[in-house]
């Protein structure tokens, strides 16, 4: 597909606000990367509705709106015009965006300063955003099987929530149902099995729907990180150089060994 103006604006917003998803995506066959910029350029603007206003009823307005998209790309029917849900509404199977709905309910929990309820709330919030973007991806590019996908999804959004601690704090944010030391490797630790689980099956996720889990690169080594050292979560140090982070999205990339 050629790149027209929705589509460069989509890969230009994921370049300026989800750096790692850009490289990965660049890093993925030509085919791929008009789907994954249209979807990852969704993500951020989703992830951005709840915080566009201290008015939760804006907020929830602005959530609803893409769950309205959702809904008309499920119809199979004319979708808005937008610079981001134009090119979604193009590429995304309509079958699939059930889990935009999913998402946006998911996001919900952002608007407001509630904790999580339980262990179990916790785990849908994760699954519910991390888990059903990487499956809309990779069932988007080729066969894969979802409690798989989904599964390495896991592990890769507790690596990116883990990440994000410091920024959900300093909004006043409880992220966290256990945020001492022990709590934090528990989690990592949970995220690791997850990784590790999908990864002895990954023979069940075609060469063509890998290219979505590309982008969870990273995951492994920021959760090592948090299990072996859980104070560089609370102090935001988490992560590897930049000629790490490249050298190991090269290998993954070529090796094929998400």
């Amino acid at each position: 597909m050629i790149f027209d103006d929705d589509l460069t604006s989509c890969a230009e917003l994921v370049q300026q606000a989800d750096p790692d998803r850009f490289l990965a995506t660049m890093a993925t066959p030509v085919a791929a990367r008009p789907l994954l910029f249209a979807l990852y350029a969704f993500n951020i603007e989703l992830s951005r509705a709840p915080w566009a206003s201290q008015e939760s009823m804006i907020a929830e307005m602005r959530v609803q709106w893409w769950r309205d998209i959702g809904a008309e790309i499920q119809q199979g029917g004319p979708v808005r015009r937008h610079n981001v849900s134009t090119p979604l509404g193009r590429l995304l199977k309509p079958e699939l965006a059930i889990n935009i709905d999913v998402m946006a309910e998911a996001r919900r929990w952002d608007i407001y300063r509630d904790p999580f309820a339980d262990e179990a709330a916790f785990a849908k919030y994760i699954d519910d955003t991390s888990g059903s973007l990487m499956w809309m991806a990779a069932a988007s590019l080729g066969e894969a099987d979802e409690a798989i996908v989904r599964r390495f999804a896991y592990g890769v959004g507790i690596a990116n929530w883990l990440l994000a601690i410091p920024a959900l704090e300093a909004q006043k944010r409880v992220p966290l149902l256990d945020g001492t030391a022990k709590g934090v490797q528990k989690l990592a630790r949970h995220g690791l099995a997850e990784l590790t689980a999908a990864q002895k099956a990954r023979h069940l996720v075609s060469k063509e729907a890998s290219a979505a889990l590309l982008a969870g690169w990273q995951a492994r080594g920021i959760l090592k990180q948090a299990s072996q050292n859980p104070e560089r979560v609370a102090n935001g140090s988490l992560g590897q150089s930049e000629f790490r982070r490249r050298t190991g999205l090269i290998w993954r990339s070529a090796s094929g060994r998400w």
